[in-house]
C-alpha cells in the first residue's frame, strides 16, 4: 500500500458486543418538511465510536465535499457543515436546515436512541442521506439504519487496498451517467452479508474476478454503490471512498456529487429501476378450454403492433383438432394448424386471426420421428397501421414430398382486416421460398425482424440433425435420405448458396417482391470458382438455430442468438462443448458454424470415406467448405468472433492455445470469462434491446434506466441466462464482451408459477414487455403455456418536481 493510501477501517470503533437492540423512543420532533431550502445546505457528519485522533479519510472527505459544493454550475453549488456532534439530531431547527446529511462515520454506536430516532423524523420529513464506505457499519443494532444504508459488510470482508473493476450499471443517474462503464480503481472492498440487489437500485458493481473477494465473496451480482427512495427521503450509499487516494480521484467526485445533487433535491433521479417490487408480471391469456386453441397455440414467437395489439403464433404441434401422424404413407404426416392469435389490451380479450395448414405435428420422440417445421415467424409490416400487412414464416404441408421428404418453407405476405382482426388467408403473396429436408428433425430457426431502412431479416436454422456427430461439430457427410444429407451442416450453414443456417436480408416490395439491399454478404453474382455459389439473400452465415433475432431501430445494428449442439463437455479430439451463443452484429459475415464457435474456437473436421476419423482443425480465420454435400463456395468469409457463448459448464468458456491458436479443450484449464450464466439444459432466447420513449405518456413503460440495455434470456430457468447487459460500442462488432449485466430472474419471474420456459420477448409501444411462456411440454401446448405483460409501478424520478430546492427539474 502506497503512503497515499489510508485505508477507512481506521474509522471503524471496536467490535460491538452482543446485547439486545434498543427501542428507539418515539420522537416528538417535528422536521421541517422538506428539510433545507434554496439555499442548499450539507451536513457532513463524521462521529465514531473509536477514541482517538480522526482518520485522515474523515478529513479527506470532508474538504472533498467542500469543493464539490462550492464549484460546479452555480444553480448546483450548497454549503457544508461539518460535526461529530450526534446532538445535532435531536435539535430539530437546526436538522431541519439540512437538504441533505452525509455520514463519513466509523463503525459502532454512534447515535443514542434519542439522536437515531431525530435522524428517523429527518427523513420521513423528506430529507436526504449519503453514506459512505464505513457508514455501513454504524448503528449495527437498528434495524431501520440498516434499511437507510441498505446492506451490511460481512466480517470477513477484505481488508486490504486493491484494484478493481466497477460495473457502472446505470447509464442515466447523476451519479454515474459520466464515468466509464467499464471503472478500474483502488479501494477497500466490502462483502455483504445479505446481498441487497432487487430491494435498492444498483447503479454500480465490483466485478469479484479482477481482485480477491475472499471466503465471503457475494458473487458476479456484487453490489458496490445504490439508492433508494426510503422512509419519506431518500438514501444514497457507496462502499467505495474508504481511501484517501479516493478523494482524489476525479471520476469518484463526479460520483459523490451526483450522490449529493439528488439526495439534496437539486436533481431529479430515478432509484427504483431495479427494485423488483416496482414490476409486476401479469398473465393474460387464460388455459385453453377443452378441446379447442381459443387462447393460444404452441408458442413460438410474438410482435407488437403501433396501437398496442399483441400477435402471437402458435408453430402447429399437437393441437387439439388433429391427430399426431408419423407414418411417411399417410398423406396426413405431420399436418398441424399453425394459428395465429391477437391479444387486444384495450379489451383484453383474444381472437384468433387465422390459421395456415403447415407440416410441423409429429409429437415428440427420435430426431427422425419429431420435426420443428411449422409456422415459425411473425412480423408485421413497417405502415401495418394503413396496410394490415403481415408476413409470416412457416412450412405450408401442401408442398411436402414423401417419397424425397423435402418440403418448401417460404415467407409470405398476408392482409389483416384490421377492425375484426382476422386474416385474409387468400390474399397470400410468397415472397420468398427454399427447399428443406424433413426426412429428420431440427433446427428451423424463424425470427423475423426490420430496420430502419424496411428491410426485413428472416432467420433460418441449419435444417439438420442433432445427431451422428457426437455433439460437436454438425459435420457428417455420411448420412442422407435419397441424397440429401441430414447431419452435415456444410451443406446449409456453412454453404454459401443455401439459404439454411443463415440470417437473410431482403427489401421487400409493394407488389409482393423483394429487392436486394446493399451490405449483403454475397451480391449473387460472384465469379469466384466459376461464378453461381452465391445467394444475395445471405447477410450472416454460419448460424445453427437462430430461433430470435432483434434490429435495435436507433442503430440498425443486429442482435441474435442461437442454440447450440448438444455435446455436455469439450472434447480434446473434436472440439468446444455445446456453446448457446447471442452476437451484436454490426456487418454481414460468418458466424462459424459448423466450423468455429464461441469466440473463434475451432472444430475438427471430418470425411468420407470415414467420418468417425478426426481431419484437421478448422482454420476460423480461413475457413474451408470441403464437403461431398457443399455446392457453394469451397472458400469462405473469415469466422467473427461472438459475443456471449455458454455451456454447461458456464460462461464464455476459454482455454489455453498452442501456437497455432488451437484450444487445449481440456476442462481442468478452462477458464469462464462471464460468471453471470450457465447452461445445462440450454436453448437460447435473443431478447430486444429496449429504447425508452420520453415522449410516450404510458404509466406502465420501463424506467429510462434500461434504454440501450440489450435483453438475453434462455427458455430454461435456472442457471441460464435472463439478463440485461451492456456492450462497447468500441468492440461489440468484433465479438466484444459485454462490460456489464444483471438479472432480471425477479423482474421476469422465474419457477413453475411463472414464467419457466422463455419463448419469446418484445416491448410493445406502451413500454411494457411482452412474454411468451411455452409451457411445460413440449411440442404441445399446455395449461402453462401463456401470454404474459411484465409492466413497472414504480412511478417517476424524486423528488417530484415541486418539491426540489430551486424550482424546475433538471
Amino acid at each position: 500500500m502506497t503512503a497515499a493510501v489510508v485505508v477507512a477501517g481506521l474509522l471503524s470503533g471496536p467490535a460491538a458486543s452482543a446485547r439486545p437492540a434498543p427501542e428507539p423512543p418515539l420522537t416528538t420532533m417535528s422536521v421541517k418538511s422538506p428539510p433545507g431550502g434554496a439555499n442548499v445546505r450539507v451536513l457532513v457528519f463524521y462521529g465514531s465510536a473509536a477514541a482517538g485522533e480522526e482518520s485522515p479519510v474523515v478529513n479527506a472527505g470532508i474538504e472533498t465535499i467542500e469543493k464539490i459544493g462550492l464549484s460546479g454550475p452555480t444553480d448546483q453549488r450548497f454549503k457544508t457543515e461539518a460535526t461529530d456532534d450526534a446532538s445535532v439530531f435531536t435539535d430539530e431547527a437546526r436538522l431541519g436546515r439540512y437538504n441533505a446529511i452525509v455520514f463519513l462515520t466509523g463503525g459502532g454506536d454512534i447515535l443514542d436512541p434519542e439522536q437515531e430516532a431525530g435522524l428517523e423524523a429527518y427523513m420521513e420529513a423528506g430529507g436526504g442521506f449519503v453514506g459512505v464506505h464505513d457508514a455501513a457499519r454504524a448503528e449495527p443494532y437498528s434495524d431501520w439504519f440498516t434499511g437507510l444504508v441498505g446492506a451490511r459488510p460481512a466480517a470477513s470482508s477484505p481488508t486490504a487496498v486493491q484494484r478493481a473493476v466497477v460495473e457502472v450499471g446505470d447509464r442515466q443517474h447523476p451519479a454515474t451517467k459520466d464515468l466509464p462503464v467499464q471503472w478500474k480503481r483502488p479501494d477497500q472492498w466490502f462483502n455483504w452479508t445479505k446481498n441487497p440487489s432487487g430491494a435498492v437500485h444498483t447503479v454500480a458493481r465490483v466485478r469479484e474476478s479482477s481482485y480477491a473477494p475472499g471466503a465471503s465473496a457475494n458473487g458476479w451480482d456484487h453490489p458496490v454503490s445504490w439508492c433508494r427512495d426510503y422512509d419519506g427521503g431518500r438514501s444514497f450509499y457507496t462502499g467505495m471512498g474508504g481511501t484517501v487516494s479516493s478523494y482524489d480521484e476525479s471520476d469518484f467526485r463526479t460520483h459523490l456529487r451526483g450522490a449529493l445533487l439528488w439526495t439534496s433535491r437539486l436533481v431529479q433521479a430515478d432509484c427504483k429501476a431495479t427494485i423488483t417490487g416496482n414490476y409486476k408480471a401479469e398473465r393474460l391469456t387464460q388455459p385453453n378450454q377443452a378441446g379447442q386453441n381459443d387462447q393460444i397455440g404452441e408458442p413460438h414467437g410474438l410482435v407488437t403492433a403501433p396501437d398496442g395489439r399483441v400477435f402471437y403464433i402458435g408453430r402447429g404441434g399437437a393441437d387439439s383438432s388433429r391427430p399426431v401422424v408419423t407414418d411417411w404413407n399417410n398423406p396426413d404426416i405431420g399436418k398441424g394448424r399453425g394459428e395465429i392469435h391477437v391479444y387486444d389490451p384495450r379489451t383484453k380479450k383474444v381472437t384468433l386471426a387465422g390459421a395456415l395448414t403447415v407440416f410441423g405435428n409429429k409429437g415428440g420422440g427420435d430426431e427422425l420421428v419429431k420435426v420443428e417445421e411449422g409456422l415459425l415467424g411473425i412480423e408485421l409490416d413497417p405502415r401495418f397501421e394503413q396496410n394490415g400487412w403481415v408476413y409470416l414464416h412457416y412450412t405450408p404441408h401442401s408442398q411436402i414430398n414423401r417419397d424425397t421428404r423435402m418440403a418448401e418453407r417460404r415467407v409470405s405476405r398476408f392482409t389483416l382486416d384490421l377492425a375484426t382482426n382476422k386474416l385474409d388467408l387468400d390474399s397470400e403473396k410468397v415472397l420468398l421460398k427454399w427447399p428443406v429436408q424433413i426426412h429428420s428433425c431440427c433446427h428451423a430457426g424463424g425470427g423475423m425482424t426490420w430496420d430502419s431502412k424496411g428491410n426485413l431479416y428472416i432467420a433460418t436454422g441449419d435444417n439438420n440433425s442433432s445427431r451422428f456427430s457426437d455433439g460437436y461439430s454438425g459435420n457428417n457427410p455420411e448420412p442422407n435420405f435419397k441424397g440429401v444429407s441430414f447431419a452435415d451442416a456444410r451443406r446449409t450453414a456453412g454453404n454459401t448458396h443455401n439459404l439454411n443456417g443463415k440470417i437473410l436480408r431482403v427489401h421487400p416490395e409493394p407488389d409482393g417482391t423483394y429487392t436486394l439491399p446493399a451490405g449483403n454478404l454475397f451480391t449473387g453474382q460472384e465469379t469466384d470458382e466459376g461464378g453461381g455459389k452465391t445467394r444475395g439473400e445471405i447477410y450472416v452465415m454460419g448460424v445453427r438455430n437462430p430461433a430470435r433475432i432483434f434490429v435495435d431501430r436507433k442503430t440498425d445494428i443486429l442482435y441474435a442468438g442461437w442454440v447450440g449442439p448438444d455435446a455436455s463437455a469439450p472434447s480434446t479430439t473434436w472440439g468446444p462443448a455445446k456453446y448457446d451463443t447471442f452476437a451484436v452484429i454490426t456487418e454481414a459475415g460468418n458466424r462459424g458454424w459448423p466450423y468455429c464457435m464461441g469466440n473463434k474456437q475451432p472444430y475438427r473436421d471430418r470425411n468420407l470415406p470415414d467420418p468417425t476419423k478426426p481431419l484437421g482443425w478448422y482454420d476460423c480465420d480461413h475457413p474451408k467448405n470441403e464437403s461431398p454435400n457443399n455446392d457453394g463456395l469451397v472458400n469462405l468469409p473469415p469466422v467473427t468472433g461472438n459475443n456471449i457463448w455458454y455451456s454447461p459448464q458456464g460462461g464464455a468458456p476459454d482455454f489455453p492455445r498452442d501456437a497455432n491458436g488451437i484450444p487445449s479443450y481440456k476442462q481442468e484449464e478452462s477458464t469462464y470469462l462471464l460468471p453471470w450464466l450457465k447452461g445445462g439444459g440450454q436453448a437460447a432466447m435473443n431478447g430486444p434491446v429496449y429504447r425508452y420513449d420520453t415522449a410516450s405518456a404510458s404509466e406502465v413503460k420501463w424506467p429510462a434506466y434500461w434504454d440501450g440495455k440489450w435483453f438475453v434470456g434462455d427458455f430454461y430457468d435456472a442457471d441460464q441466462p435472463r439478463n440485461a447487459v451492456i456492450t462497447d460500442p468500441k468492440t461489440h462488432g468484433d465479438g466484444g464482451l459485454p462490460v456489464h449485466s444483471e438479472s432480471l430472474k425477479k423482474i421476469v419471474p422465474v419457477g413453475n408459477d411463472g414464467i419457466r420456459n422463455l419463448m419469446d420477448w418484445k416491448f410493445g409501444p406502451d413500454g411494457s414487455l411482452y412474454v411468451l411462456d411455452y409451457g411445460r411440454g413440449f411440442f404441445t401446448s399446455d395449461a402453462k403455456s401463456a401470454l404474459w405483460q411484465v409492466t413497472y409501478k414504480g412511478g417517476g424520478p424524486t423528488p417530484a418536481a415541486g418539491q426540489l430546492a430551486r424550482g424546475a427539474a433538471r
